[in-house]
């Protein structure tokens, strides 16, 4: 089994930054892509960015592209996501996501390419 478990979530203003962190623990840990997912209230979870664990290929959602920055610790079995300039239409619960068993008919940025989550982490914007 694998553990997910984000941290870094908060209350930040707007134009504000913040780092979050997913930790992953339990068996040898080596997924083919780790994805953050975000849900407003209301709606439905949505893709924010990706990264190919072991190339570090990255991919965004065109509403954080060029103020979020998705990385990786491989050595840790830690991703983040670096949040800048941030907007009050980011304010979700953000969820980190893992592709253990590999899923390459489900395109990444569907819910449905990952089969382990993080209980997920408040993030609030305040305008």
């Amino acid at each position: 089994q694998v553990q997910l478990v984000e941290s870094g979530g908060g209350l930040v203003q707007a134009g504000g930054s913040l780092r979050l962190s997913c930790a992953a623990s339990g068996r040898t840990f080596s997924p083919y892509t780790m994805g953050w997912f975000r849900q407003a209230p209301g709606k439905e979870r949505e893709f924010v960015s990706r990264i190919m664990w072991s190339s570090g290929s990255t991919s965004y959602a065109d509403s954080v592209k060029g103020r979020f920055t998705i990385s990786r610790d491989n050595a840790k079995n830690t991703m983040y996501l670096q949040m800048n300039a941030l907007k009050p239409e980011d304010t979700a619960v953000y969820y980190c996501a893992a592709e253990i068993t590999r899923r390459a008919t489900f395109v990444f940025t569907s819910t449905r390419r990952y089969d382990y989550w993080g209980p997920g982490t408040q993030v609030t914007v305040a305008s």
